[in-house]
């Protein structure tokens, strides 16, 4: 089993730990995460206008993802706790199909990647999207939840082909 890829969350036994990082080299490394909204036209229309009763979606949204990437270690039981240097969401929308697509950048300096903060990250701000616009909106459906780019460490580039 040398030569085939381990998941490395499993011990010898199989059983789950926390992959030891302290042997790692420290370097910068970014990642690129995304997820689509899609909305009723109404629904759309507020944030759009922003006009929702709760207030500015995208605002919520967006201070929503970036505090959930500060908290990903808290969420994801074999995740390293990070030192973030930047956290950016930003918000593309689609009159066409109505539809958000929510894209997260995270960015730190240390022995690990960066991935699941840039993920939880799109994942609760579209999360966000939908608490506060489900009154109008029972039918919004949150899909493709992607990682798009990292960059940095010992596995290298990886951008995802446009799909």
């Amino acid at each position: 089993m040398s030569d085939e890829k381990r998941l490395s969350h499993l011990n010898d036994e199989g059983k789950a730990n926390m992959v030891d990082v302290s042997s790692k080299e420290i370097t910068t490394r970014t990642a690129k995460a995304s997820c689509k909204i899609f909305l009723n036209k109404m629904a759309f229309n507020l944030v759009k206008e922003n006009s929702a009763k709760k207030g500015d979606v995208l605002a919520v949204a967006r201070i929503a993802g970036i505090i959930a990437s500060k908290k990903t270690s808290d969420l994801i039981p074999l995740c390293h706790q990070l030192n973030l240097s930047k956290v950016e969401v930003n918000f593309g929308l689609s009159s066409t199909d109505h539809s958000i697509t929510v894209r997260s950048i995270t960015t730190t300096t240390d022995k690990t990647g960066v991935e699941m903060e840039a993920l939880v990250a799109a994942s609760v701000a579209g999360l966000t999207v939908y608490d506060m616009l489900k009154a109008v909106d029972k039918g919004i459906r949150i899909t493709d939840i992607l990682l798009d780019f990292k960059h940095g460490g010992k596995s290298g580039t990886f951008r995802r082909e446009k799909l």
